[in-house]
């Protein structure tokens, strides 16, 4: 029903700054358009993209692609064939969600290695009524599977160009890009020689030998979990 993901949008007061930080853990920069007044930037492992916007801060959007928006859409009155058309919600933990009409960066030639990250698993959200979340993301297409797996108990909505991992707000407290390295250790090694600290803390129930966080310029934060033994 959303469509196709696009991108993790995130608002950036230093784009350059954000740039580097992903170009420096092996993301890729992808040709962006001018479908925004505002500087911009995307970058990707291949598996997420995420979307640099120089504009006021505000909170991560999850950004999707479905054509034909004003079709879908013609009752709002906003809309116009001659602009550039979007559509947003709030899921009931907050969280926004964004539908464009069009792709505002040119698909990216195949990327045979991940990033530094490992490969992404999908983003976590904080979800003070899990119940509720998951019925509101499933009315949208997605399959809700809860996920016992050793790590933080969550809830995963699927579907076939991303995963949303529903979290308990005491383990995940803000949008959170979730991947799997194969090997800890040798990331914090190569974290270091690129300058890059591990965040000092990690969700609630995780400890050091399982996971490691990254914090970005612009506030993200990336968990990456060690691959399991």
């Amino acid at each position: 029903m959303l469509g196709r993901f696009l991108e993790f949008s995130v608002a950036t007061p230093d784009i350059a700054a954000s740039f580097d930080f992903y170009s420096r853990l092996g993301f890729a920069q992808v040709p962006a358009g001018d479908a925004w007044p505002h500087p911009y930037a995307v970058l990707t492992d291949g598996r997420i993209h995420i979307g640099l916007h120089a504009t006021e801060p505000d909170t991560p959007q999850l950004t999707f692609v479905r054509p034909l928006l004003l079709q879908a859409a013609d009752s709002l009155e906003r809309l116009g064939s001659d602009q550039f058309n979007e559509l947003g919600w709030r899921d009931p933990g907050g969280h926004r969600v964004r539908l464009l009409e069009a792709r505002t960066f040119s698909p990216a030639r195949q990327l045979t290695n991940a990033s530094l990250c490992g490969d992404f698993l999908e983003v976590a959200l904080a979800a003070a009524d899990a119940d509720s979340a998951k019925l509101w993301w499933e009315r949208l297409g997605f399959v809700g599977l809860d996920e016992r797996d050793g790590r933080l108990d969550h809830i995963c909505c699927m579907s076939d160009t991303l995963n949303v991992g529903l979290y308990a707000p005491q383990a995940i407290a803000a949008p959170t890009l979730v991947f799997e390295a194969l090997a800890l250790a040798p990331l914090r090694a190569q974290l270091a020689t690129l300058g890059i600290e591990p965040g000092r803390t990690l969700p609630q129930g995780l400890n050091a030998d399982a996971a490691l966080r990254l914090v970005a310029p612009e506030g993200t934060s990336l968990l990456i979990y060690g691959a399991p033994g």
